[in-house]
C-alpha cells in the first residue's frame, strides 16, 4: 500500500508546477513521508504554510508582538496559527502529524549540524513548537469555520493569556536558563538537550 501512495505522489509531483516540485525537494524525509501518506492534502498544506509565512511577515510589520522568530512570541504565534489553519482545512490528525513530521525534520537538521532560522535546532525549541502546535490544533477544532482574521485574533489572545510557550531571553535576545542566568553560546553548540527555559507566553 505504501508503494501505491508513493506512485500517486510521484504522479502528482510530476504534474504540478516547478515551484511545487522545488518545494517538495526541499522537504525533510519525515515531511516527504507525510506527503506520501497524505497526497491529496499536500497541496492544501503547502498553500496554508505559504500563507502562514505571509501572515507572520504582516505581524512583524504591525509590530504588536515583536520580530523574534526563534523562540520568541512571533515564533509561537507562527506555529499556532499555522496549525490552526491546517486543522481547519485538512483535519486534526493530518495537521498534527505534519507538525510532528516537521519537528522530526528539525532533529535530522540538528544531527547534520544544519541551521534552522540561523540557529541549530534543539529539544527545547522542539518542545515549544509541539506545545504551540497543540494549542493551534485545538483552536482549529473549536473554530472550524472561523475566518482567517478571527483565527489570527484567537491565536493572539492565546499568546496574551499565556497559553503558548516561548523561550526565556533577556532584553538583548540572549537565551536564559530557568534561574534567569545567561546561557553562553558555546554551551549551546552541538547539543540537543540544552538549558534553555520554556515559559508561558504572558
Amino acid at each position: 500500500m505504501k508503494y501505491f501512495w508513493l506512485f500517486i505522489v510521484l504522479i502528482l509531483v510530476g504534474a504540478c508546477s516547478p515551484t511545487l516540485r522545488q518545494s517538495y525537494a526541499k522537504l525533510s524525509p519525515p515531511e516527504k513521508g507525510w506527503v506520501v501518506f497524505h497526497p491529496f492534502k499536500a497541496s492544501a498544506a503547502y498553500a496554508i504554510s505559504k500563507n502562514a509565512e505571509k501572515v507572520k511577515d504582516s505581524i512583524i510589520t504591525v509590530g504588536i508582538i515583536g520580530s523574534d522568530n526563534n523562540g520568541g512570541h512571533l515564533d509561537a504565534f507562527k506555529h499556532s496559527f499555522w496549525m490552526a489553519r491546517l486543522t481547519q482545512d485538512i483535519g486534526k490528525r493530518a495537521a498534527l502529524s505534519l507538525g510532528k513530521a516537521h519537528e522530526k525534520g528539525n532533529y535530522r537538521t540538528y544531527k547534520k549540524s544544519d541551521l534552522e532560522d540561523g540557529l541549530l535546532p534543539d529539544k527545547q525549541s522542539t518542545d515549544m513548537d509541539l506545545h504551540n502546535n497543540t494549542v493551534g490544533n485545538n483552536i482549529g477544532i473549536r473554530y472550524k469555520k472561523a475566518s482567517k482574521l478571527l483565527v489570527i485574533q484567537l491565536v493572539l489572545d492565546s499568546l496574551q493569556n499565556g497559553n503558548l510557550k516561548v523561550l526565556l531571553k533577556d532584553n538583548n535576545g540572549n537565551f536564559l536558563d530557568c534561574q534567569q542566568k545567561r546561557i553562553p553560546l558555546d554551551s549551546l553548540k552541538n547539543k540537543w538537550d540544552t538549558k534553555k527555559c520554556l515559559i508561558s507566553s504572558n
